[in-house]
Formats: structure tokens, C-alpha cells, sequence
């Protein structure tokens, strides 16, 4: 507790002496200090940067060039009896080839030959990334319902792990042989 003390001797006046609370004070200036140090934060993450430029390229004179969107190739294994083999630049369909669905058991293993075979048709012919120096792989998504067995999946994948290429480190060294395609599972 603080204390005033007025005075008070000097005559008709009486003294009045007034104790403050100190504390309930100095919690509410903490509180307040602390908000705005949130709020000040918090507010100058929400600015948007913008700016009245109009959209389109950088410098308007000179041609831009289109960029070439890569092939990917999309297998789907949603039916019982074949295969569809889709090659797609962007949303654009290319070529669309079907393959007969024979599955052969290796041991425990499920194998998928015939489509291992076109898939490495398919990569010789119309793969992107050849060049031992080329670090990017081709594309390749599998489409699949979530009612396949986990089996088949793995065999699809080895088959479209067949096809390989040669490939160098970016620092140089010895070449060794990789799988062509990088696989994804689509979202449906």
C-alpha cells in the first residue's frame, strides 16, 4: 500500500490521509503492456502486401515463352480386368492405352509382366527425363479403389519401377541405374 498524506495542520483543514492499492494497479498495467505488445504483433501480420501493378509479365515488350507442362502417366487399376494406361500434359489427355490385367504369383508375390513390359514401352517412347545428367524422373500416378489389395498395389508399383535409366550424382562420380518414374497415389 502507498499512502498520500495532504496535510492538514494548518488551520481549519483536517487532515486526510489516502491509502492507494498498489498492486491490483501494477497487475492491471502488466495486463494492458502484455495485450498490446499482442496486439501490435498480431497486426502487422495481417497486412496484405499489394500494390496497383496489372497482371501479366514482367516486362510487356518482349515475348514470353509458353512453358511446355510435362507428360505424367496415370495407371488405373480400378477394374477387375485391365489396366488403363493414360499419358497427360497437364489436364490434356495424349494417349490412352489399355492392358490386360494377368496377374502371375511369384512364391507369396503377385507380379503384373504385361503391364510391367507396356509401361516400359511406354517410358522408351514417350518418357521425358533420359539424360544421365537430368536429376528430375517422369511422372507416374496410380489411381487405385480403396478396396484393392495391398498385394496388388506393390505390384503395380514394381512394374512401374521397372523401366530404369542411367543417372550421374550432380557432383559427377559413377553412373548407376535408378527407376524411370517417381510414383504418387492420386487423391481419388
Amino acid at each position: 500500500m502507498a499512502g498520500i498524506d495532504t496535510g492538514g495542520g494548518h488551520g481549519k483543514g483536517r487532515a486526510t490521509n489516502h491509502e492507494i492499492p498498489l498492486i491490483p494497479f501494477i497487475d492491471f498495467l502488466l495486463c494492458l503492456v502484455a495485450f498490446l505488445l499482442v496486439t501490435a504483433v498480431w497486426s502487422q501480420m495481417a497486412r496484405i502486401n499489394a500494390d496497383a501493378r496489372v497482371p501479366g509479365p514482367p516486362k510487356p515488350d518482349e515475348e514470353v515463352e509458353k512453358q511446355q507442362k510435362e507428360k505424367q502417366l496415370h495407371v488405373e487399376m480400378r477394374g477387375e480386368r485391365k489396366f488403363q494406361l493414360v499419358w497427360k500434359e497437364g489436364s490434356t489427355v495424349v494417349n490412352t492405352i489399355d492392358v490386360e490385367r494377368k496377374p502371375v504369383k511369384v512364391g507369396e508375390e503377385t507380379r503384373f509382366p504385361d503391364l510391367a513390359k507396356k509401361i516400359s514401352e511406354e517410358w522408351t517412347a514417350n518418357g521425358s527425363h533420359r539424360a544421365p545428367t537430368d536429376q528430375k524422373l517422369d511422372q507416374a500416378v496410380l489411381h487405385t479403389d480403396n478396396s484393392t489389395q495391398f498385394q496388388d498395389v506393390i505390384a503395380v508399383i514394381d512394374a512401374i519401377y521397372t523401366p530404369q535409366r542411367e543417372w550421374t550424382a550432380p557432383g559427377g562420380g559413377a553412373a548407376k541405374k535408378i527407376p524411370s518414374f517417381n510414383v504418387t497415389f492420386a487423391v481419388n
